[in-house]
């Protein structure tokens, strides 16, 4: 009889779980359309963040290429845009579960992380990529030309603001590793020359293969890793 009651538990549990996914994958579809719209116009704001005053002139190398790009504007912009609403229905989808003090702690670090992730993705483009742009065309002279691909600039932005976007939540991460007693905060203070080494390696690994755009994702995690600890400072008893 209790198997009985387990097994309509967990049906209905994954029942729950997929109307959640289908209201979050509803919401996303129904903004598309508008996103798609905006998105040559995002495209060209985007770019002209990114190139800054440099006279440069992007290419393509395909007759879809553009338009491709275009979609996978239109489909990050309809996420955005969707956030609030799905972050409300899985809190919603686990809210039952929680007992008020995860409730409270919970909704206070959804509300961080969006900030941290939102933060990282604008430091990125604006400071991040310009930098990179810049440091790129440094090399250009009378004999060596720069030639930029769209789509080769477009990947690089979305993978550069994903990479920071997560990275920059590394004092939320600290926080919750001290705070839920799965390390001291002496044990992590006393280690930085290993947090160090360990950034460094993420840092080589999430990035492109080159040292500018290694240092500069690692230069700003390992200060949001010391604003970490130092929030974590009170609850090292």
């Amino acid at each position: 009889m209790t198997e009985n009651k387990d097994d309509e538990s967990l049906i209905s549990h994954i029942e729950a779980l997929r109307k959640t996914l289908l209201k979050c994958l509803v919401s996303i579809a129904v903004v598309l359309p508008f996103t798609f719209v905006i998105a040559p116009k995002g495209l060209n704001y985007l770019i002209k963040i990114l190139i800054g005053g440099n006279k440069i002139t992007l290419n393509y190398f395909s007759p879809v290429e553009v338009f491709l790009i275009q979609i996978k504007l239109a489909v990050i912009l309809a996420i955005v845009v969707c956030f609030p609403y799905i972050i409300r229905q899985i809190w919603n989808f686990i809210l039952p579960a929680l007992y008020e003090n995860e409730k409270k702690f919970i909704k206070s670090a959804v509300f961080v992380s969006s900030f941290l992730f939102i933060f990282g993705v604008l430091f990125s483009l604006f400071i991040i990529l310009p930098f990179i742009i810049n440091f790129g065309l440094s090399f250009a002279d009378e004999n060596i030309k720069a030639l930029f691909g769209i789509s080769d600039l477009a990947n690089l932005t979305l993978t550069l603001s994903l990479i920071f976007g997560l990275m920059f939540q590394t004092p939320l991460v600290v926080y919750f590793l001290i705070k839920s007693g799965v390390v001291e905060y002496n044990s992590i203070s006393d280690k930085r020359p290993y947090v160090v080494v360990i950034l460094l390696i993420i840092a080589a690994i999430l990035t492109p293969p080159d040292v500018v755009s290694q240092i500069m994702l690692f230069i700003p995690t390992y200060l949001l890793f010391e604003l970490g600890l130092l929030f974590s400072k009170g609850i090292k008893k």
